[in-house]
């Protein structure tokens, strides 16, 4: 089982088609918006789940993490730069990226940024601030429980997957709470009840999430 999920992984990429909304239409709308009509930066602020990743990588842009190179010292100089987690810049990649937003105003490229707080809120350097604070902000909001449990039993209705309420609850208890992980979750089960031609009862489905996770 953790196999066939690793299998599905590469096959169901990020996408704004696959972004679970929830009550996050009108950013979906303003950031589908921004991609298509252009502008300078944007950036994605909302707590852990919210979606900020999966819109970053959406996006098609070059993605750096400032998590793991606060610095910026991977970046080149690609047109289309996003950054996530910008809050934990240091100050040499603070000074980078106020470098990048500048290189990529002459240039007409466009710079992607996420971070929980909006930028205004963020511990930057305050000309650094200010730039991120003047393009578009898309706030986030990561989907209640009522939202996940619907899109769950939506994609398992759409696949003909049969799945109870006391199922869709039990995962949402006991797996990964993003909506990326849970329906990569939903697809491989799907695949499991296929190959096996075995309905997924709360038992097998207790013990296949005891194997994978």
């Amino acid at each position: 089982m953790q196999q066939l999920l690793l299998d599905l992984l590469p096959a169901n990429p990020p996408t704004l088609d696959n972004f679970v909304a929830g009550g996050n239409d009108r950013a979906l709308a303003e950031f589908r918006h921004w991609l298509e009509n252009g502008g300078l930066s944007c950036h994605l602020c909302g707590e852990s789940a919210s979606g900020k990743t999966h819109l970053l990588t959406a996006s098609g842009f070059e993605i750096h993490d400032a998590a793991s190179d606060p610095n910026l010292a991977g970046v080149q100089s690609p047109l289309q730069l996003a950054i996530d987690h910008v809050d934990q810049l240091d100050a040499s990649g603070q000074i980078a990226l106020f470098n990048h937003f500048n290189r990529l105003k002459s240039a007409g490229g466009r710079l992607l940024t996420a971070s929980l707080q909006p930028p205004a809120h963020l511990q930057l350097r305050e000309d650094l601030r200010t730039r991120l604070a003047s393009g578009l902000i898309c706030r986030l909001h990561p989907l209640s429980d009522q939202e996940k449990a619907a899109a769950l039993s939506a994609l398992a209705e759409a696949r003909a997957l049969k799945l109870t309420p006391e199922a869709i609850d039990y995962l949402l208890r006991h797996a990964p709470r993003d909506m990326r992980s849970l329906s990569i979750l939903i697809i491989a089960l799907d695949h499991y009840s296929l190959e096996h031609q075995r309905a997924i009862t709360l038992p097998l489905l207790r013990q296949v999430l005891q194997e994978t996770l």
